[in-house]
């Protein structure tokens, strides 16, 4: 009856990996539990994770062919935009947010365009927004940056409005650090950078004023909910953007969380569902309004359990 923080499953948001095909699965070794899915299995996995009571799902494509101008991030037909329709058309109440970056599909994965050996800002922000536009036309309710390139959360609002799609939101990947807690993700999207590292443009972690800059920034620029990513690690990061900013503040909890609670459960060092609900708890208790978990559709099986 007293108690301060409740996690519900409508909090919860599930990633999910496109690639294209039928009946396409393949496990993620580094993601146990998790597969790349064709958009038929997707949106079969999607309507599954509804009827848990998760309501929506962040997707990632992913590539068939990698080039210097990320070419497969903005074609109509690509893995991510038929899945994205495909779960609409699956189960059309689930929320479909749709990742945008171009590193997945860059041949050197690097976030944005490379010219002479660095990253460009300024010249990516255009495809950064041809590829949010084609998610808005294949059905995404929410589009995510996750780039960092500065500028383009208003790149994308204007892009969108351009096109008709006024009613298509944005989440932005505003904190996004330099994290360690990313290698199972690059495993499973193929997103590893080529040469050198993020730091140019993802954040210091030493950093946390930085990070609400970057926050302000993005919802001036028409970001309708912001994201913190890590969640773990950046508990006061969540705590002051929650302080700072009126729209919902998303948290995502990585691949590498994900991974270590998931490594040390199978050895039976620790309770899984404990750890899960625990760590989970704190992220929702330090501010963050929506939770990104690769746990979701377990934890809303728990929640419905201890509801029960």
């Amino acid at each position: 009856m007293v108690r301060e923080t409740r996690l519900s499953a409508d909090q919860l948001i599930l990633p999910l990996f496109a690639v294209t095909g039928e009946g396409v699965q393949q496990p993620i070794d580094a993601l146990p539990g998790h597969s790349r899915l064709s958009p038929d299995l997707i949106a079969a996995r999607a309507e599954r994770a509804f009827a848990a009571g998760v309501p929506a799902v962040l997707l990632f494509g992913l590539a068939d062919e990698k080039d210097e101008i990320a070419s497969d991030a903005y074609r109509d037909d690509a893995a991510g935009q038929r899945a994205i329709a495909a779960i609409k058309s699956a189960v059309p109440e689930m929320v479909v947010i749709s990742d945008v970056c171009l590193c997945a599909f860059t041949d050197h994965g690097h976030c944005g365009i490379v010219v002479d050996g660095e990253v460009d800002n300024d010249s990516s922000l255009e495809l950064i927004t041809r590829t949010a536009v084609s998610h808005a036309e294949a059905g995404a309710d929410l589009v995510a940056p996750s780039d960092m390139m500065d500028g383009r959360v208003g790149a994308i609002r204007e892009g969108l409005d351009d096109h008709g799609f006024t009613g298509v939101a944005i989440l932005s990947y505003a904190a996004k650090y330099a994290s360690a807690f990313y290698g199972p993700f690059r495993e499973a999207a193929g997103s590893a950078p080529g040469f050198g590292d993020r730091r140019g443009y993802q954040m210091d972690p030493a950093n946390g004023r930085e990070a609400l800059r970057e926050i302000r920034q993005d919802v001036a620029e028409g970001a309708d909910q912001v994201m913190v990513k890590p969640a773990g690690a950046y508990l006061d990061v969540i705590a002051a953007a929650r302080e700072s900013v009126e729209v919902p503040v998303v948290a995502y909890q990585v691949s590498g969380e994900y991974g270590m609670i998931k490594a040390a459960a199978e050895r039976g060092w620790l309770d899984e569902r404990s750890a899960v609900l625990e760590t989970l708890t704190a992220i929702h208790r330090a501010g963050a309004d929506l939770i990104i978990t690769y746990y979701a559709e377990q934890v809303a099986g728990w929640l419905a359990e201890e509801g029960s």
